[in-house]
């Protein structure tokens, strides 16, 4: 009997662990089955905002200007060059005379100085020679005045400072020269349908390139078209330089490559100015030394190629007039390989020696047509026999 019951209790207990086991299995199985059935959570996208309404989120950081983001600045356009108006070229060198006074007069002061002194034995005339000859007169010019002065002053007896000051003027004035044509010209030799062509020739150091420059300033002043033609072309500098001074007063410069052949350079400014219909093509040669015959014969070649359009109406020789005789050396080589037929004397208003006048004319036969008195775009002036002597002396 014992042993029946025994065996019930274990029966119980067996059948309670089981139906533990059972229920516990469902209850995993049905937490598990909810998990999967419950949607995990994920962000949506914020809600697009209605017309009125500011969209959520953070602030915007504050915007930041160019140069504290680092980035190059829009250049700006650059501005069209504004043309210059030239100072009309008549009456320049009367304008201008006080700085030819400055440091030309000693040669006038000195003369009449000398001329002023009551005994004017063979000493005071020496003297009055080796004034002209250190102001660069030349030998041949200085022997002749001093011979009329000598002349007239004999004749004339008792001095008067006036008396003195109009004779020596009268005496220098005969020897510049009142008489020579000082024209730049400009003009087409019998045909019309072309510009007149201009040669700006002379060794580089004179001022060569700043002087067609400035007479193109001149040109416009006195109402004419100019085309540059750039055909110094050994020189770095000397196109960009020329194109500058051009663009100031809306004259077109025609350059070409860098050590390019300088004689193409020259026809084709020749043809440009015609086709454009300008009144004058001026051409700033090639100005290395003049001791070097290649190109000196470059310079010649330069004139034959413009010539096959027609003739040059003018071949300007530019001098610095601060080197004196060795002026007259350059003056001679270039006169041999061109017909020079003006002279541009530059720097004349920094040196005393303006004699160089003179003597230039002399040595070439050819006058001086412009004289440079100054770095200023207008300081290069027609060249007046009268204003020039009165500079010199000290008159009215």
């Amino acid at each position: 009997m014992e042993i029946v019951i025994l065996v019930a209790v274990i029966a119980v207990v067996l059948l309670g662990a089981i139906s533990g086991l059972v229920v516990s299995g469902r209850k995993k199985k049905a937490t598990t089955a909810e998990k999967s059935a419950t949607p995990q959570a994920t962000t949506a996208p914020p809600a697009e905002p209605h017309v009125g309404e500011e969209a959520e989120g953070a602030p915007e950081a504050p915007r930041r200007t160019i140069e504290e983001v680092g980035l190059p600045a829009a250049e700006a356009p650059a501005a069209p060059t504004e043309l210059e108006t030239p100072e009309p070229s008549a009456g320049r060198l009367v304008r201008l005379r006080s700085r030819l006074s400055r440091s030309q007069n000693s040669l006038g002061k000195g003369l009449l100085t000398l001329l002023s002194r009551e005994h004017l034995d063979d000493a005071t005339w020496e003297e009055i020679e080796d004034t002209l000859l250190t102001a660069d007169v030349g030998v041949t010019p200085t022997q002749e005045l001093v011979e009329r002065l000598r002349e007239r002053v004999r004749v004339l007896g008792t001095r008067t400072p006036d008396e003195l000051r109009d004779l020596l003027r009268e005496e220098l004035l005969t020897l510049v020269g009142p008489d020579m044509d000082r024209t730049v010209h400009t003009e087409t030799q019998g045909a019309v349908d072309r510009p007149g062509v201009v040669l700006v020739v002379g060794v580089n150091g004179t001022g060569k390139t700043t002087t067609t420059g400035k007479l193109a300033r001149v040109l416009v002043a006195d109402g004419k078209s100019v085309v540059l033609g750039a055909a110094d072309t050994f020189r770095a500098a000397a196109a960009d330089q020329l194109e500058t001074w051009g663009k100031r007063v809306g004259a077109r410069t025609v350059r070409g490559p860098e050590e390019g052949d300088p004689a193409s350079v020259a026809f084709d400014a020749v043809k440009e100015g015609t086709e454009a219909g300008a009144d004058v093509v001026l051409i700033d040669t090639a100005g290395r030394l003049h001791t070097k015959t290649g190109l000196m014969d470059e310079l010649g070649k330069v004139k034959r190629v413009v010539e096959k359009q027609g003739p040059v109406d003018e071949v300007l020789l530019v001098l610095d007039a601060t080197t004196g005789q060795n002026g007259l050396v350059q003056a001679r080589v270039f006169a041999e390989v061109v017909n020079i037929t003006g002279i541009v004397l530059t720097k004349l208003d920094g040196t005393a020696k303006g004699g160089i006048v003179v003597a230039v004319q002399r040595e070439l036969g050819v006058p001086v047509k412009l004289i440079g008195l100054g770095e200023g775009a207008d300081d290069l002036a027609p060249f007046e026999p009268g204003a020039f002597v009165d500079a010199l002396i000290g008159g009215e």
